[in-house]
């Protein structure tokens, strides 16, 4: 699942990640993801921080509360490249794992299906 408020963002990573070979669903902002996530479970969501009415910070917080979806690997997906936001990111909101825009997109193909083929470990 890709979660973003741009409509170019989220046909960029569906292109991307489609032609990898993976389903993709996506969401313009994190109530429309949420709602989704009642009724699918993606294997990992691509979350954007800055979103308005909910920012991905308590998107993520929210996931990895509810006993549903708290598996789910999420991995950030923003411009904010600031250390301190990748901490608030890792610690706070407990993502698991931190792309800046704009991507490398060999990179982010590796690394989207590493996440894939070793999800996190949750107690």
């Amino acid at each position: 699942m890709v979660v973003d408020d741009e409509e170019d963002i989220l046909s960029l990573m569906r292109e991307i990640l489609t032609r990898e070979g993976h389903t993709v669903i996506t969401a313009s902002g994190g109530r429309e993801a949420l709602e989704k996530l009642k009724h699918v479970k993606p294997d990992l969501i691509l979350l954007d921080i800055m979103m308005p009415e909910m920012s991905g910070y308590q998107v993520c917080k929210m996931i990895k509360q509810n006993e549903d979806t708290k598996g789910i690997t999420v991995a950030m997906l923003t411009v904010k490249s600031e250390e301190e936001d990748k901490i608030r990111a890792l610690d706070a909101s407990s993502a698991d794992w931190y792309f800046t825009k704009p991507i490398d997109v060999a990179k982010f193909v590796r690394s989207v299906r590493w996440l894939l083929e070793n999800p996190p470990r949750r107690g």
